[in-house]
């Protein structure tokens, strides 16, 4: 992380703490706190400002060593959808971002004026694009300066962490032992540990089509043929071509897709978005993995090297380069590097890799974590070093590598799995593809969503004619913004009546797939949090809140809550 150097004074005053977070006082084990936020996501951040901004006493709990999530774990190229919905204090965020990259220390590895990405508009007041270390950065700024007190490092005990007391949550342990007494909590986790420790109601997988009437849900292997992660070109899924025998290539399931529009069990895939640079003196060279098995690319290789279509697609459209992508489609963040997404038929995403992940425990997950990661790092090797790889696959790769000046505690590469939908409560109201689309509106508004309908692949099976495919990928349209129901933040209020849940909110998978952007989230966590210390202020509980009271509040706080627009 670099000093700040002199900057204009208005830069000094936005930036200026500018380190780690505030470390947890020795406190004794189990001592109670107004407001306790469990999961160190871009929502508990702003979860927790808000609390200590309303002179609540919160405490921010992390397992792991940084705070920010995705945010500050690789995703810089931020999936906002329409930028007018986004306002509180995720709008301080992105303002903050970019008094950060006016000052004149901030350029190491370009200028300025030189900088362009898409969507990216140097006269707005906000900045959507930016470093890995930046973000996290200002985010550690941000809860100094509230005052939060931040506990990394520990994990909840998912066996028995929540204590309960009839209907509210009296505490939360950790796997350590430590034990954080609330009056208020708040599951900002991409897990949802909390909800589920609480024995609230969840859902893992896929609504079929019929549960909440969604044209959009279950299994979908007709519907969206021309997706962009989608195969284009027939590949042959055996190990010895033609050979069923043979057994199957890594990566393809012997499952059949199931049945059209049903519901399953299938989590739509995860990657990391790294962060890459091709300037000389900031690039680390690619290194081939523990355990790396060129075997496991097999499938991949195929698909680059294929050249028959599907009689289906009326025209095969070029393959993209797996790490990539269509190269005026990378996401350059400032200082030349990338925010790398998955992208194609077959990428970064570990299809199949994480449909145990929700559920299991700390340990695992680590250990799923590293398959994801031991995955997208023999990608990178095998594109950039096999011979059989087309050359100009291997061309395209060979002037990038990791940003050496980002993550650099972990071999420069992104602390964060992308989580992108683990568990989804199913609280006190429902998100289902009829808000996303306009057909239904929440008369409770506490945010705005406005990113289209997405989901990644969800599984990779062999079709009727022998050939591999993806499925699960959605791309519904989201006309205008819409608002997302305080309700859908709540448990029903006989399992729990002293929890908000603004990550693992209560959503279908198909709405859930436009929720789920970073922007949202620190949204939402703003909101929990302002419903958690109204509720405190007023001896109200959280299901009885008046709704009035709530939104007056928020919008003082620079909410957006009705579509911008109108």
């Amino acid at each position: 992380m670099r000093p700040l150097a002199a900057w204009s004074l208005i830069a000094i005053i936005a930036l200026a703490p500018f380190g780690a977070p505030a470390a947890a006082n020795d406190r004794p084990s189990g001592e109670a706190w107004d407001v306790v936020v469990y999961g160190g996501t871009s929502a508990g951040v702003t979860a927790a400002i808000q609390a200590a901004r309303m002179r609540r006493r919160v405490v921010l709990v992390e397992p792991g060593k940084h705070l920010g999530g995705m945010t500050a774990s690789g995703l810089g190229a931020t999936d906002y959808g329409k930028k007018s919905a986004i306002g509180g204090l995720a709008r301080e965020f992105y303002q903050r971002v970019k008094r950060y990259y006016d000052g004149p220390t901030a350029w190491r590895y370009e200028r300025a004026d030189a900088y362009t990405s898409h969507g990216h508009d140097p006269a707005e007041a906000e900045m959507y694009y930016f470093e890995p270390h930046v973000a996290e950065a200002l985010f550690n700024q941000m809860v100094a300066e509230a005052g939060v007190t931040v506990v990394l490092g520990e994990g909840l005990d998912l066996r028995s962490g929540v204590q309960k007391i009839g209907s509210q949550i009296d505490a939360i342990r950790m796997e350590s032992g430590r034990t954080f007494r609330g009056r208020m909590f708040i599951d900002c986790s991409y897990e949802g540990d909390m909800v589920a420790g609480a024995k609230v109601d969840y859902t893992l997988g896929r609504e079929g089509s019929t549960t909440y009437q969604e044209t959009l849900a279950g299994v979908q292997t007709k519907r969206l043929p021309y997706s962009g992660h989608n195969f284009f070109r027939p590949v042959d899924p055996y190990i010895n071509p033609g050979d069923a025998t043979s057994g199957l290539l890594f990566g393809v399931s012997s499952d059949g897709p199931g049945v059209e529009g049903a519901a399953d069990h299938r989590v739509q895939a995860y990657c990391y978005r790294i962060c890459m640079t091709d300037v000389p003196e900031n690039r680390v060279a690619f290194s081939e993995p523990e355990g790396y098995d060129p075997a496991h690319y097999e499938l991949m290789l195929r698909y680059l090297t294929a050249t028959g279509t599907f009689p289906d697609l009326p025209k095969p459209k070029p393959v993209e380069h797996p790490a990539l992508g269509y190269r005026p489609r990378i996401k350059i963040m400032p200082n030349q590097k990338t925010d790398t997404n998955s992208k194609g038929a077959i990428s970064s995403n570990l299809v199949g890799g994480n449909y145990q992940y929700p559920e299991t425990d700390h340990a695992v997950r680590r250990c799923i974590a590293l398959e994801h990661e031991r995955w997208h790092r023999g990608m990178l090797w095998f594109l950039s070093t096999d011979a059989r790889v087309p050359s100009e696959y291997r061309e395209a790769l060979r002037p990038w590598g990791l940003a050496k000046d980002e993550f650099t505690d972990n071999n420069h590469w992104p602390w964060q799995l992308y989580v992108r939908e683990a568990r989804r409560m199913i609280g006190a109201y429902v998100m289902v593809e009829q808000n996303c689309s306009g057909a239904r509106a929440a008369d409770d508004s506490v945010g705005l969503g406005s990113y289209h309908m997405d989901s990644h692949v969800t599984q990779r099976y062999v079709d009727s004619t022998g050939a591999v495919r993806n499925e699960g990928t959605i791309g519904g349209k989201v006309p205008q913004p819409y608002p997302i129901s305080y309700r859908a933040l709540l448990p029903k209020s006989e399992q729990c009546s002293n929890l908000l849940v603004p990550v693992c909110l209560s959503a279908s998978h198909v709405a859930y797939g436009s929720i789920r952007m970073e922007p949202v989230y620190m949204i939402l966590g703003q909101s929990a949090a302002t419903a958690a210390c109204l509720a405190l202020d007023g001896s109200v509980p959280l299901h009885d809140m008046k709704y009035p009271q709530l939104r007056e509040r928020l919008l003082a706080d620079g909410q957006i809550l009705d579509d911008p627009r109108k």
